[in-house]
């Protein structure tokens, strides 16, 4: 390898700059840097969680040969937009897209490694191992069946988790890893008044048009309680207590 491509290797965040030409803000140039293997971002709409995890995506890849990295998304269409992402990324390096000839949404590095972009369907899942990147796309409303089935994937290469999601109330494995996930996860929560892509009038037009609640879910981050929820997360844990025993049942 050349100089700079032991540096790119070395620094994702020098690989994306330089080399994919992705003009990271801080926040991402700080995350991408870091590389932690256990990343969970809490982040507003339009940060750029897409194209900063593909950039991410792209470097494991591209130095890490014969590699699978698995992007799941609630759909189809939102996995596949995360690989047209990633297949620009690879554009810039010269790299010609192609697929992997086995999954309609993947993209074939010419070392062999591969980026595959799935559904959130469980029976999609099965089959994959040794996924050394695994990256959930709108984590929040990933059912939590199906991320307990994706992790048996990572058991024999160890691989790196990303989780990315806007909250989707005090419930499921997103809320459950960003509150008790233990100090091996990485939490970046950036709401939009630290986006400096994302503008006050903007933010005012949407408080006004969407109502408190929605708003401070999707711009500022905040964990609320589910609109059809009939107590609040708060009452449910303080109605919780150690002693009373359970109700045995034989």
């Amino acid at each position: 390898m050349s100089r700079a491509q032991v540096k790119w290797a070395l620094n994702a965040a020098s690989f994306a700059r330089e080399a994919l030409g992705f003009p990271a803000d801080e926040a991402q140039e700080r995350l991408l840097e870091g590389s932690p293997r256990r990343v969970v971002l809490n982040c507003t709409r339009q940060w750029g969680k897409s194209t900063v995890t593909a950039a991410k995506a792209v470097h494991h890849a591209y130095f890490h040969e014969g590699s699978l990295t698995l992007v799941m998304s609630p759909s189809l269409r939102q996995s596949g937009e995360f690989v047209r992402k990633a297949g620009d990324f690879l554009g810039k390096l010269g790299i010609r897209r192609r697929g992997d000839g086995d999954n309609g949404t993947s993209l074939l590095l010419p070392n062999g490694s591969r980026i595959v972009g799935l559904p959130g369907n469980e029976t999609t899942v099965r089959g994959f191992s040794k996924v050394g990147l695994l990256i959930l796309d709108e984590a929040a409303r990933v059912g939590d069946a199906l991320y307990h089935s994706l992790r048996p994937a990572q058991a024999v290469a160890d691989g790196a988790l990303w989780l990315m999601s806007t909250p989707n109330g005090k419930r499921g494995f997103f809320h459950g890893v960003w509150e008790r996930g233990g100090e091996e996860w990485e939490r970046v929560a950036i709401p939009a008044t630290q986006c400096p892509r994302i503008s006050r009038r903007f933010l005012e037009e949407q408080r006004a048009t969407m109502g408190e609640r929605w708003f401070r879910q999707e711009y500022l981050c905040e964990f609320t309680d589910a609109e059809d929820q009939v107590f609040s997360g708060e009452a449910i844990e303080g109605a919780m207590t150690d002693e009373v025993e359970p109700l045995r049942v034989w």
